[in-house]
């Protein structure tokens, strides 16, 4: 067999810690840092779906917390599949996610489909204090790659 099996591939671990601005600029950037991290390390887990629910967990941070305090994006890669957090100052849970709201979003509003987008989307979620506030994570599984025959 030509080529490197899948059980032969070392494993992709790393981590990632970095502090965003407190403003619609984070978003951005922190789409930009999961999809460099996930290409560099050709890891399996879906990047279109990581940057997609990694901007709606730092913009959820920067629209719904108050001041200037950074926020904080922590992005794990295991050989699992990849793990992100996003840190902010404000100790409230974030509403309906780990609850589904009963209600339907409306399909004219701008707003309200990113907790629903990351319950559907990821493989699990959730959110937990942390000393200065709270972290809200989601983790998506690796996916593994295709086997292309030479």
């Amino acid at each position: 067999m030509n080529g490197t099996a899948l059980q032969d591939r070392p494993p992709a671990s790393a981590s990632w810690r970095i502090a965003l601005p407190h403003s619609a600029a984070a978003v951005p950037v922190a789409r930009a840092l999961v999809r460099t991290a996930l290409a560099e390390l050709e890891h399996g887990a879906d990047c279109d779906t990581a940057e997609l629910l990694t901007a709606e967990l730092v913009a959820n941070a920067v629209e719904h917390t108050a001041g200037d305090t950074p926020i904080e994006l922590v992005v794990e890669l295991l050989p699992t599949g990849c793990q992100v957090e996003v840190h902010d100052p404000d100790p409230a849970p974030p509403g309906h996610l780990t609850q589904p709201d009963t209600t339907e979003p409306d399909p004219w509003q701008e707003h309200g489909r990113g907790l629903l987008l990351i319950r559907a989307l990821s493989s699990s979620c959730g959110h937990r204090p942390t000393e200065t506030g709270k972290a809200v994570w989601f983790h998506l599984k690796a996916v593994p790659p295709r086997w292309h025959p030479a």
